[in-house]
């Protein structure tokens, strides 16, 4: 069955290598026979600030704004803004969402973050009961595809950086997987606006390649939800107990004082 893909691009300029990675994916998906959908967030002028703007009406707490709680009830009672209510439309309908972007300070463009911020809505997008490993989007997959200003080596266990695993670890982790999404290995053009017009031109044919079989790929392993207590959320004792003669911890943020495992954030199988 075809699928339906949803791109969430942030970058400003239409002749920009995001723009080309962009164009790539909505080609060779669009020719696999997916409808591709792009979200083009600064031609949108997309409001990256999060306020009570974003709800119509009156707020519940004027006095006191709480955006979690105010925006769950809007979005109970369908009084989200526009805006919102579109771009939740379009991922209720995706079966994959694909974030392009350039990094920016180690993080994602703030109208992108804005559009985090703003359409993943407590209620919608995840609830106290619904997170994680049994969040409201498990049936869904969500990848980041993202060009660096810093050469690959600057982000290595050795680099200035550090390692990306680390960097990747609260939007893979803590946005994509908290929302429940079977998070794809991220796509990372490496340093393109300092790489020659060949290596640029090789980046963008990998990604074409590895766009032929994207739908099919195994997502990245993160721990089940179910691994935890449910009082304290910490790691039970069994499953401690099981990796405890193992030389790497589970994960990069739960990785029980040993060496950080390798490609966690970056590779699926690893």
């Amino acid at each position: 069955m075809a699928k339906k893909v949803l791109i969430v691009y942030a970058h400003q300029s239409s002749g920009s290598f995001n723009a080309a990675a962009k164009n790539a994916a909505v080609e060779v998906l669009t020719a696999q026979g997916c409808t591709v959908e792009v979200s083009d967030l600064y031609a949108m002028g997309f409001k990256a600030s999060a306020t009570a703007e974003d709800i119509k009406g009156e707020v519940m707490n004027a006095e006191n704004f709480c955006y979690m709680k105010e925006t769950k009830l809007a979005w109970e009672q369908g009084k989200l803004s526009d805006d919102i209510t579109k771009e939740q439309s379009k991922l209720t309908e995706a079966d994959l969402v694909i974030f392009q972007f350039p990094m920016y300070w180690f993080g994602v463009p703030a109208i992108l973050k804005g559009w985090i911020d703003r359409v993943l809505t407590n209620g919608f997008a995840f609830s106290q009961e619904k997170r994680y490993s049994q969040g409201i989007f498990k049936d869904k997959m969500a990848m980041l595809s993202f060009t660096t200003g810093s050469l690959e080596s600057m982000f290595s266990p050795t680099g200035i950086n550090g390692d990306m695993n680390v960097t990747l670890w609260p939007l893979q982790n803590g946005i994509l997987h908290y929302c429940g999404f079977q998070v794809l290995a991220p796509q990372i053009f490496w340093a393109p606006a300092s790489a020659a017009a060949e290596d640029r031109k090789s980046m963008l044919e990998s990604w074409r390649t590895r766009l032929q079989g994207l739908l099919e790929e195994k997502p990245l392993s993160f721990i089940p939800l179910d691994c935890f207590d449910e009082k304290a959320f910490q790691l039970k004792p069994d499953v401690h107990k099981k990796h405890a003669s193992k030389e790497f911890g589970l994960t990069v943020g739960i990785h029980l004082n040993k060496p950080l495992p390798p490609h966690s954030q970056m590779k699926a199988g690893c």
